[in-house]
């Protein structure tokens, strides 16, 4: 099988992980790539399931060693990318690789493989209901709430870089679209 690349990038709050499980679930010839990052490990959080969590130094001697397919530091000290051997693991499977990353990520991606990656980007039905789904999660300050829908902002400006966008106002209808292009693409 020759292996493809079903990138799900949007804003934080989008929707784009719910949509993505719900891929997962429905195409049994996806797998998820898992991304690495240089944070620590969160509680409950498994190494090589939740991230490949390789610390600020080993995640600086990967960028070295061009382990990357994409990476990039999303805040200071604070990187996440796509290891070159996780995307070749899944192809090892005779699998398509699912991604949810990050827009900027999903650009990359993209741009490296034209042809192999169908770049999906998740768009909140407006910007105001993308903060009220962040102040609902409660897990942010207001001040990194702030941070988020600016740069939520600047990540919508970058949606006409992707293959296809979705509005996520309705959650089934999402899920059923972006089931749609999967198996156009794939065919």
């Amino acid at each position: 099988m020759d292996g493809k690349l079903i990138i799900f990038s949007a804003p934080s709050g989008a929707g784009k992980t719910t949509i993505v499980r719900a891929m997962l679930e429905r195409l049994k010839e996806l797998e998820f790539s898992i991304s690495a990052c240089s944070r620590e490990v969160r509680k409950g959080e498994v190494d090589r399931k939740d991230y490949y969590f390789l610390g600020l130094d080993g995640f600086r001697k990967r960028i070295a060693e061009n382990a990357f397919l994409e990476w990039e530091e999303v805040y200071k000290d604070h990187y996440y990318g796509t290891l070159l051997s996780e995307v070749e693991r899944i192809w090892d499977e005779g699998k398509h690789v699912i991604f949810d990353v990050d827009v900027y990520g999903g650009v990359n991606i993209k741009k490296q493989f034209p042809e192999k990656a169908l770049a999906i980007f998740v768009m909140p039905p407006s910007v105001e209901i993308l903060e009220d789904r962040l102040r609902q999660r409660s897990t942010d300050e207001d001040e990194n709430i702030k941070k988020r829908m600016d740069k939520a902002r600047h990540e919508i400006s970058k949606a006409g870089e992707f293959d296809k966008i979705i509005v996520n106002d309705d959650l089934d209808t999402a899920i059923s679209e972006a089931l749609a292009a999967i198996k156009e693409f794939i065919q």
